[in-house]
């Protein structure tokens, strides 16, 4: 079973950065997906990026250029390593996975293991 656990969350002022975590056990699969999703408060959880086992990566438009998803295969581990934060970037951040994947795609919606969540305040 897959189990995630997120890590790296803090306040921090408008421009600043943080390298969120999250360590991933269970992942015994050779075809998945690992993602970082947000959601603010009084909103829907949102994705933000995806990076499948072959470290093909993806970001929506708002994430472009600030933020860069990666792991660490052999420690099992995910980042999110968050540049030029936003007071609108404030949210818990949750890590999720698809796996075992059976497509070539990572859809958001089929995302169906999460962590806790970690949370990010971006102060103007």
């Amino acid at each position: 079973q897959v189990q995630l656990q997120e890590s790296g969350g803090g306040s921090v002022q408008s421009g600043g950065s943080l390298r969120l975590s999250c360590a991933a056990s269970g992942l015994t699969y050779s075809s998945y997906c690992l993602a970082w999703f947000h959601q603010a408060p009084g909103k829907e959880r949102e994705g933000v990026a995806t990076i499948d086992n072959d470290g093909r990566t993806n970001y929506v438009s708002s994430a472009k250029g600030r933020f860069t998803i990666s792991q660490d295969k052999d420690k099992n581990m995910l980042y999110l390593q968050m540049n030029s934060l936003k007071p609108e970037d404030t949210a818990m951040y949750y890590c999720g996975a698809i796996a075992p994947r059976y497509g070539s795609t990572c859809p958001w919606l089929h995302f169906g293991h999460w962590g806790q969540g970690t949370q990010v305040t971006v102060s103007s």
